[in-house]
């Protein structure tokens, strides 16, 4: 009876175990991963790479925004966020009164392309005219060497990660213009930009580095600068005036099925798929 009994209390815990998505070897059923747009296609890329050489792990990677990671990571509802900027101060405080220490792994780097419509002559902006033209003082694409013709600016949503680096570092923390035309996501974004011969926008270099209909000028970071493009060399050396890391963050320095994933990452094979995908290698 007592045998008969301990089999009972061995199946019951085994069922329990599946029903919570774990196997005996207490691996979790799924890793969830979320956040910055910006980093959707790298961690896609990412996880059907690293789920084809372990099979039993199972990685989701969900976008939103890095406002939407980072609010999902202090709400215990994913285990990584990606975000395409550092978290603010107020963010750090809300996670903490949550119970959760957030600890940031650059995984990445990117170069924020400024893309232009093919048929803009425009060839290069500097700092202080992206900030003309996205807060709204520079309105006609001849206040900056361009044809006479209104400008039409494309920008990310508030939730997104590039929306604030732009704001903080290219705007000065003033606010967009009242005649921006918000996106939901980059892919979006690069779509709009490619149909409007007056647009500008900006996104992530890899979804840019895709397209064909879409222009990416050089940007300098003052008037005496020389202008460059978001490639390896310049922002990797910080030439490259709008140059950012890709970052997870975690609840705690990464361990178990986060800890594998982001040692992939960080691997030669991962940091591979960063460089094929079109952004930039951390090591």
């Amino acid at each position: 009876m007592e045998k008969r009994f301990s089999f009972v209390l061995a199946a019951v815990f085994a069922a329990a175990l599946l029903l919570f998505g774990c196997t005996a070897r207490g691996q979790s059923s799924q890793l969830k991963v979320g956040g910055s747009d910006t980093m959707v296609i790298l961690g896609q890329a990412w996880a059907e790479k690293y789920m084809q050489e372990k099979p039993e792990k199972k990685v989701s990677i969900t976008g939103g925004g890095s406002g939407v990671g980072i609010s999902s990571l202090t709400e215990s509802t994913i285990d990584v966020a990606e975000s395409s900027r550092d978290m603010k101060d107020s963010e750090i405080e809300a996670a903490r009164k949550k119970g959760v220490e957030p600890v940031k792994t650059i995984v990445a780097y990117d170069g924020i392309a400024i893309i232009l419509h093919p048929s803009n002559p425009v060839g290069s902006l500097t700092i202080a005219q992206l900030r003309d033209i996205f807060t709204g003082k520079a309105t006609n694409w001849k206040e900056v060497g361009g044809n006479d013709e209104k400008i039409s600016i494309y920008s990310r949503e508030s939730s997104s990660g590039t929306y604030e680096f732009m704001k903080e570092h290219v705007l000065a923390k003033g606010d967009y213009a009242a005649s921006v035309k918000y996106s939901a996501g980059s892919a979006v974004l690069v779509e709009s930009v490619s149909q409007d011969k007056a647009a500008i926008g900006y996104t992530g270099v890899a979804y840019a580095k895709q397209r064909s209909d879409v222009k990416i000028i050089p940007v300098a970071k003052d008037g005496s600068s020389k202008p460059y493009l978001p490639d390896k060399e310049h922002v990797k050396s910080g030439s490259y005036a709008i140059a950012r890391s890709l970052n997870f963050y975690t609840d705690g320095q990464p361990q178990g099925d986060a800890k594998a994933f982001v040692d992939f990452v960080l691997g030669a094979e991962g940091q591979k798929i960063t460089e094929d995908t079109g952004y930039f290698r951390v090591s």
